[in-house]
């Protein structure tokens, strides 16, 4: 049995990551501060967070801020974990533009405080959770070898974080895996993300507001990312390498926001121009984690869709506002 921490461990994917390693036996904890960046709403939040512990009832849980290195270090010290899985991180390029010093904080001080505790205590392996955002502009079938370019602080910032991770295990001898996920969506997941925005808009019969009728995203249902997770945690194969973990299927913004409509029977669509804050994104390639982690992505975008529509529908804090 390995000892894992988790870090944003109650978050969309963090929760997920600790219900499967919870379901292979193994001992995990929590670090997790339940923030609402400034942006979420508290109730929303609060919601979320009881349905998703309802998942995961048997674990520690540090409600710290990865910010405060004594009381990180205490952490890692007194859990002895041999595995850190680092999903916290200000979640997306909207809410660092929002507040980034905070974001830099969170994303760069942090993980540093992490690796610095990872250090002196003896972990073995480090997982980052990176971004599709670190390639910048990009169209299908990107490798993980590929050029780099991010544009905006949330993919700079997550890019360094694999520089850092990396220089770190270069110094120590600690095994790192790096991970990069893109549009994770599903159910418990906030409203403040694009297939959350388009589902609850055509569910109230709203507006569908696309930011670029050809913009692509390679949309990933949470479960298919967090089985990528474990698996890059736990394979002895894997150390020290990068993976894409995506469905590696790209879908345009306009024909997304087309099946939510269709799938719900409600909502109209407003194309946009194309958001300048964020880069043009294809799919990405798997074929790494396909062969080494055995990642195998079994959700395609329709039909993660209409899971996601079930359960709003069921929701009891979202379907009253929809009606």
């Amino acid at each position: 049995m390995t000892k894992f921490l988790v870090t944003g461990g109650h978050g969309l994917i963090g929760h997920n990551v600790v219900q499967r390693l919870q379901a292979r036996g193994e001992t995990v904890s929590v670090v997790d501060t339940h923030t609402t960046y400034g942006i979420i709403p508290q109730a929303e939040i609060d919601y979320l967070m009881a349905e998703r512990l309802k998942k995961i009832t048997d674990h520690t849980h540090y409600n710290q801020c990865i910010t405060d290195s004594y009381e990180i270090d205490h952490i890692v010290e007194k859990e002895q974990p041999k595995v850190i899985i680092h999903c916290a991180s200000f979640p997306r390029q909207k809410v660092v533009n929002a507040n980034p010093a905070h974001g830099a904080d969170v994303m760069m001080r942090g993980l540093i405080n992490l690796l610095e505790s990872a250090k002196q205590h003896g972990v073995e392996r480090f997982v980052y959770i990176s971004s599709s955002m670190v390639y910048g502009d990009f169209e299908d079938q990107v490798l993980e070898d590929d050029a780099c370019a991010p544009q905006g602080q949330y993919g700079i910032m997550k890019l360094a974080g694999e520089w850092l991770v990396k220089d770190y295990a270069r110094k120590t001898g600690m095994e790192y895996v790096i991970v990069r996920p893109s549009a994770v969506y599903g159910p418990l997941d906030v409203e403040d993300r694009v297939v959350a925005k388009f589902m609850l808009a055509a569910m109230r019969g709203d507006t569908l507001k696309v930011n670029g009728e050809s913009e692509t995203l390679d949309f990933t249902y949470v479960d298919d990312a967090a089985d990528g997770i474990v698996a890059a945690a736990t394979r002895i194969m894997c150390r020290n390498m990068v993976f894409n973990i995506t469905k590696s299927h790209s879908v345009t913004l306009l024909e997304a926001a087309e099946m939510i409509v269709k799938i719900v029977g409600r909502g109209t669509i407003e194309v946009k121009d194309k958001d300048a804050d964020f880069p043009s994104r294809g799919a990405l390639n798997i074929d790494r984690a396909r062969t080494i982690l055995g990642y195998d992505p079994k959700v395609d975008v329709e039909q993660g869709f209409h899971e996601y529509f079930k359960w709003l529908s069921g929701s009891l804090y979202w379907s009253p506002k929809t009606v």
